[in-house]
């Protein structure tokens, strides 16, 4: 039996990963850079969402496991990623 956890993480990496395939082929239908950019830029707010989103999932699951300390690091890890990803 699948680890529900695992499972949620694995079901929105596979929805990411088919937003990401949507949109290339809708870009390559629109063939207009002005438009595939304005696609592009859409995603640009998945990729952090889904971060957060499995990571989220992971901690819920591993909560019993790991003292709030450990906790606190991989939050402070994930918020590092964000800050460089997100920093203009």
């Amino acid at each position: 039996m699948l680890d529900k956890f695992v499972t949620g993480m694995a079901s929105l990496r596979i929805f990411s990963g088919s937003l990401e395939i949507a949109a290339a082929l809708i870009m390559l239908r629109l063939n207009q850079v002005d438009k595939a950019l304005a696609v592009n830029s859409a995603l640009a707010f998945t990729g952090p969402l889904i971060l957060i989103l499995t990571t989220t999932i992971g901690l819920v699951g591993m909560a019993d496991k790991l003292s709030w300390g450990k906790i606190g690091w991989i939050l402070c890890g994930v918020a590092f990623l964000l800050y460089g990803i997100l920093k203009k």
